[in-house]
């Protein structure tokens, strides 16, 4: 008799028993494989060194500097006088051009002179009426004296005359007077120039009357070589000046107001006598050649008196010098062409160089350009101040 499987039937156990380690199999195998990739050994990426930094550097040099003081100073001229007539009269000729330069003793004006030649011409005529009187009554004397002698005239007599004599004398000293002053009358009538300058505008035509107590002058004239600068100091600096007037002349040096270009050389001339209490400020004069005619009154101009010369003193650009919470630093590049953060102790001269004091030695080279990517032992590509390097040059050229 044949059995038939009902289909709704149990499997056999042998079968569902493989199937569970079955799966327990494929466990194990993805639990083993979940955690070799946790242990796996990782290969780590290998370090790459970081490329040096580029900066500008200089080296420390050591030089004699001058130590100066500046200032803001005003030009004004070692002369200058206001051309006015000494006399009135008609203005016959003007004789210069506004601006010209002119020599001592040029005639600049000249006053229509006849009124005053006629009164010198009339004082001589009475000087020679009086000398004629006088040798009249000279003569008078001589014939009284001989009277007297005889005993024919009287000695009151003889004294009358001698009077006269010495009273026509006295006259002629008053003509001699009265001539001296018509003549220097008349020498009012021609405006000369008193000094080596340059004249002004012409405030007045050939033409006009002209007068002593005129508002406006004829013109100005005004000295220009030598000329003069007026500046103040703080009351600090008096005794670096004093100090520097006893060894010697002190130089001053004029530039324009940029304080960019020398207009002119000159020394010091004097400081004054007191010190301005409301500002503590010394004022001070120098005096330049001019030669060239660089200064010009009223100009303002910055002043440097040189009142020192510091000797063989270690030097740094202005660029090198940082400044950070611990006070002064350098960056200082080592043999190795490693930075190295250095502090100093330093006295800016100006705005060209650093006195370095403590800190530096010469040679050391030091950082201008490039700082804000430095730290303490950084390794740098150092190019010398001054020469062409990778960074410098634009684009398409050559390296």
């Amino acid at each position: 008799m044949q059995l038939i499987e009902h289909p709704g039937a149990r499997p056999p156990r042998k079968s569902r028993k493989g199937a569970i380690l079955f799966l327990l199999a494929v466990a194990a195998l993805a639990g083993g494989g979940a955690y070799y990739w946790e242990t796996r050994p990782v290969a780590k990426p290998l370090a790459r060194e970081a490329p040096p930094i580029p900066v500008t550097v200089t080296e420390a040099a050591s030089r004699n500097v001058p130590i100066y003081l500046d200032a803001l100073g005003i030009v004004s001229a070692s002369n200058t006088v206001a051309i006015r007539a000494q006399i009135s009269g008609t203005l016959q000729s003007v004789n210069f051009t506004e601006g010209q330069e002119v020599h001592k003793g040029d005639t600049l004006a000249v006053i229509d002179p006849r009124p005053l030649q006629a009164a010198l011409t009339q004082a001589s005529a009475k000087k020679a009426q009086d000398q004629a009187q006088l040798v009249a009554a000279q003569k008078d004397l001589a014939r009284f004296a001989e009277l007297a002698r005889r005993d024919y005239a009287t000695q009151q007599s003889l004294d009358q005359q001698q009077a006269k004599v010495d009273q026509l004398k006295a006259m002629i000293d008053a003509d001699q007077g009265a001539i001296e002053n018509a003549q220097t009358q008349l020498s009012y009538a021609t405006i000369t120039a008193p000094f080596d300058g340059r004249v002004g505008f012409r405030q007045l035509d050939a033409g006009n009357i002209i007068h002593p107590t005129d508002t406006n002058p004829l013109t100005v004239l005004t000295r220009i070589r030598p000329s003069l600068a007026i500046f103040t100091l703080p009351q600090k600096n008096l005794g670096a000046v004093r100090e520097a007037m006893l060894r010697g002349p002190v130089e001053v040096f004029a530039f324009d107001q940029d304080g960019h270009t020398q207009l002119a050389a000159g020394k010091l001339m004097l400081i004054d006598n007191q010190i301005d209490q409301a500002t503590s400020t010394i004022r001070l004069k120098a005096e330049f050649a001019n030669e060239e005619s660089r200064l010009w009154p009223g100009e303002f101009v910055r002043v440097r008196a040189q009142v020192d010369t510091r000797a063989n003193a270690v030097t740094i650009p202005p660029p090198a010098l940082q400044r950070g919470p611990s006070g002064l630093y350098a960056w200082v590049i080592k043999p190795d062409n490693t930075a190295e953060q250095r502090p100093l102790e330093a006295n800016p001269v100006g705005t060209e160089s650093v006195i370095v004091t403590k800190g530096l030695e010469p040679g050391e080279r030091v950082v201008v350009n490039g700082q804000y990517r430095l730290q303490a032992g950084s390794r740098v590509d150092a190019k010398q101040e001054g020469k062409p390097d990778d960074l410098a040059k634009g684009p398409g050229e050559a390296s």
